[in-house]
């Protein structure tokens, strides 16, 4: 069974280009993948922050989709903005695909009043496509009579790579307590196609909207602290792929709770989100869990995702840095 898994998820990647076509890697904890989500986030917190982050999507299925992403960002006032790096490393399928990912981003800051200031970024870098099929096992390898694998596949693509450029463009703002923005990604469309002549290859442009708001403070003895809740929603699209994020945290001094609802625009929605993370002084960790409510939860355990957040130069002088987001810690 866990072979049929894995042949169905690998053709549905690989041989249905014209329904899905290639899409990105995608993390449930937005705010903690900031340069993912959008590179308009570089240089908008305190202090230089590296982001680390871990996502093992279906562990049912034997670890089919693990993703990791590293960051960095900063925030120089000789350049009047930020710059800031991001490499991502994604194996599909154990290893049959894997991606490859490095980019850098500079981010122009402008302050129009001490209440409203946005920033654009321009993000430049590479993708690396890796394709093996070396270790596959397709149904037609196996003998149905005492599951013993013999023979060969008759496969029309052999292993290879190939290296392509990308770029993406982003911008987010600020108005009080209310934040927002949106990026374009992949506005080349490279094609990552290994095969000769293939001309659905090609990466679709990826359209991202989010937006958020920050509420005043409230004071509860169950916490005994104030806290404060943040609603957010994202939408995205990437060729005829459609999603629809809508989320609220709760956010205290230390602790942050959060939960998401996912709607791929069908008429039975993807998942429900669970978030918890904490923040000191010189980290963040986050948590979260992707319940899956499609299709795919009959063969499913959902998704894990974690966070590390690190924050250096603790003693720059905070006045440096007035266009600091009030986004979520995850």
């Amino acid at each position: 069974m866990r072979l049929v898994v894995l042949w169905f998820l690998f053709s549905f990647c690989l041989f249905s280009p014209m329904v899905s076509r290639a899409q990105d890697p995608q993390f449930s904890q937005f705010y903690s993948n900031p340069l993912y989500l959008n590179p308009g986030f570089a240089g908008t917190s305190t202090y230089p922050r590296l982001v680390s982050n871990y996502r093992n999507q279906w562990p049912s299925s034997g670890n089919t989709f693990v993703t990791y992403n590293l960051s960095y960002d900063q925030y120089l006032l000789g350049l009047n903005g930020a710059i800031g790096f991001q490499a991502l490393y994604d194996r599909e399928v154990n290893g049959s695909i894997n991606t490859i990912q490095s980019s850098f981003v500079y981010c122009y800051h402008l302050k129009l009043n001490d209440e409203f200031f946005f920033t654009m970024a321009i993000q430049a870098g590479f993708i690396l496509k890796q394709f093996n099929t070396d270790n596959l096992i397709f149904p037609g390898m196996i003998n149905q009579e005492n599951g013993t694998i013999n023979g060969s596949y008759a496969f029309p693509v052999e292993s290879g790579q190939k290296i392509v450029p990308d770029f993406t463009y982003g911008m987010v703002g600020q108005h009080k307590d209310i934040y927002f923005g949106f990026s374009l990604g992949h506005l080349t469309q490279p094609n990552q196609s290994i095969m000769e002549g293939d001309g659905l290859g090609n990466l679709p442009m990826k359209f991202t909207v989010h937006a958020g708001a920050k509420t005043h403070d409230f004071v509860n003895s169950l916490f005994s602290r104030g806290y404060s809740l943040s609603p957010n929603l994202i939408y995205q699209q990437q060729g005829t792929f459609k999603q629809f994020n809508l989320g609220m945290y709760m956010v205290t001094k230390s602790l942050t709770f959060g939960a998401w609802y996912r709607n791929n625009l069908s008429t039975r929605p993807d998942a429900v989100i669970g978030m918890v993370g904490y923040s000191s002084e010189f980290f963040q960790f986050g948590y979260s869990f992707d319940y899956i409510l499609s299709e795919l939860s009959t063969y499913t355990l959902g998704s894990h995702e974690i966070s590390l957040i690190f924050y250096f130069d603790r003693k720059l002088k905070k006045r440096y840095f007035y266009d600091t987001m009030r986004i979520p810690t995850i």
